[in-house]
């Protein structure tokens, strides 16, 4: 069994990395951003809070958070491990974590400040089925229109400038804590999430020890 976290500020490419794995080891990729949007697309009890909170581009409490985390990991689904994605963000929710969970490591994406403020800015939704877009690095064909229901692409509320600021400064006063912490515990596999795709997740396996994806095996 494999149990990861996966870190880094919004836009450096987390999600990505996440399903590259999920998809080879049949890992639970469990993205607490993911549970918030259900939240709020399923008009949940939680979803006044969650929709308001994130609206203005403020971190979802403590106490939220964990209950959220609490109750997707005791569901056990993940037979083959998981990769948890946006927890924890403090020492708070850290100690509350390894209370109850151990992990295999910490893959900390590293990204500058001002890159993530450009794929931030670039990102797109789509209105009807949801899919992510990217006005840099994934174009929909149709300037405004998702490729796969012809929606229509828009940004979401916390998607600005200056909630990329805001979270910005949050992550580097509160976050980095946290990796510090799981690097006195050598948890910490660090990644330059600058590169291609690709190439970053050769990177995490490489250091995690797991197999290289098929193209790699074919090119060696």
């Amino acid at each position: 069994m494999r149990k990861y976290v996966i870190m880094g500020v919004q836009g450096c490419g987390k999600g990505t990395q996440a399903h590259m794995l999920v998809e080879d080891f049949d890992l639970v990729h469990i993205s607490v951003g993911d549970i918030f949007r259900w939240n709020i697309q399923n008009h949940t009890k939680l979803a006044a809070r969650v929709k308001r909170l994130i609206s203005e581009g403020q971190l979802v409490s403590d106490e939220i958070v964990e209950v959220i985390v609490r109750n997707r990991l005791d569901k056990h689904d993940w037979n083959f491990g998981f990769i948890l994605d946006g927890f924890p963000r403090n020492v708070h929710q850290v100690m509350f974590f390894l209370e109850s969970y151990d992990i295999d490591a910490v893959i900390h994406i590293v990204v500058p400040d001002e890159v993530v403020r450009q794929r931030v800015l670039a990102r797109r939704l789509c209105s009807q089925c949801g899919l992510d877009y990217n006005l840099i690095y994934h174009r929909p064909k149709t300037v405004g229109k998702c490729d796969v229901c012809g929606g229509d692409l828009i940004t979401r509320p916390d998607d600005n400038q200056q909630a990329v600021d805001d979270r910005l400064r949050e992550y580097h006063s509160k976050t980095e804590p946290v990796l510090e912490w799981f690097r006195r515990k050598e948890l910490i596999v660090e990644v330059q999430g600058e590169a291609k795709p690709d190439e970053i997740q050769a990177n995490i396996r490489k250091q995690l020890g797991l197999p290289a994806t098929p193209t790699e095996h074919t090119s060696t």
